[in-house]
């Protein structure tokens, strides 16, 4: 690929609930953490340079949460970048504790909830989260409960926006008879389509879909990833980009990465334009490995 062509740019816009819109290609910032999602990055400069060349590269949306580190990443994030690029949004999320690496604990208390935005505040350095998430439903926690400090705080000008992490469409529908929706993040790739049904009805409803491990698992994902990204002279990770960003206007995948190199290959799938021939081959993957 071009390298003068890479830019954030090339995959198009994507609306958050008519509000803001960003380039659809973002950043998922969890990798820049320790082993285990857990303290500090092996090389600080390494992650400040990752997320300073991401927004030179017109990356203008990252996603982070309280407990990638806990606390590190959104730590970066302001580090790295502020004063903020006026059309950069910030996601980040709350609902979990860390009580240790590659542990998460529920926790979306309204207490705890009014605890993490004042705690995300404080660390990205502003007045108001763009978008705010719940990271996942807490199953001891009335859901409506979850939603509805999330709500409150945004009537408190705290968050501008909300939207939802791992959740079904049962969540999203009862979480907007309290207050307007405008994301929901859920694992997806060509080749895990388990929440399928969830992306209809984000594309039916305008709602922006944010997928994470955008990566196919699995031989024969990864024999025709490889067949794909041959016939392009490209990487299988961009590959996998591409299809996502075909699949729906409503996507907005956020690679992360704690290298710069790769980082570029990300941003480059930008441009990528799969052929329907091998859009339907590597949408049929689900299938054929089953």
């Amino acid at each position: 690929m071009d390298a003068r062509k890479i830019s954030a740019t090339l995959a198009g816009e994507v609306s958050f609930g008519g509000e803001t819109s960003v380039h659809r290609l973002g950043f998922g910032a969890m990798r820049l953490t320790g082993d285990g999602v857990w303290g500090p990055p092996k090389n600080r400069s390494d992650a400040i340079a990752v997320l300073r060349r991401a927004a030179e590269l017109d990356v203008n949306f990252i996603d982070t949460a309280d407990s990638y580190g806990p606390n590190i990443s959104e730590e970066l994030v302001a580090e790295a970048l502020f004063p903020y690029p006026k059309d950069l949004v910030i996601a980040t999320k709350g609902g979990w504790d860390r009580p240790g690496p590659n542990q998460w604990t529920h926790n979306a208390t309204p207490a705890h909830l009014r605890e993490a935005v004042e705690g995300s505040l404080k660390r990205l350095r502003l007045e108001r989260i763009d978008l705010y998430q719940l990271h996942i439903p807490d199953p001891v926690v009335p859901f409506e409960d979850s939603v509805g400090t999330l709500a409150q705080l945004k009537n408190e000008g705290k968050i501008r926006l909300i939207g939802l992490s791992n959740v079904t469409q049962e969540h999203i529908e009862r979480a907007r008879r309290i207050v307007p929706i405008v994301s929901v993040q859920n694992r997806y790739s060509f080749a895990d389509r388990e929440w399928e049904y969830v992306v209809d009805y984000c594309e039916r409803n305008g709602i922006a879909f944010i997928p994470w491990f955008p990566l196919g698992a699995g031989r024969v994902a990864g024999q025709l990833l490889e067949q794909v990204a041959r016939a392009h002279q490209a990487a299988p990770h961009q590959v996998a980009l591409a299809w996502l960003l075909k699949r729906s206007r409503i996507m907005l995948p956020i690679p992360g990465t704690s290298s710069v190199k790769h980082l570029e290959e990300n941003v480059a799938a930008a441009s990528m334009e799969l052929g329907d021939e091998e859009f339907q081959k590597l949408s049929r993957v689900p299938q054929l490995a089953a």
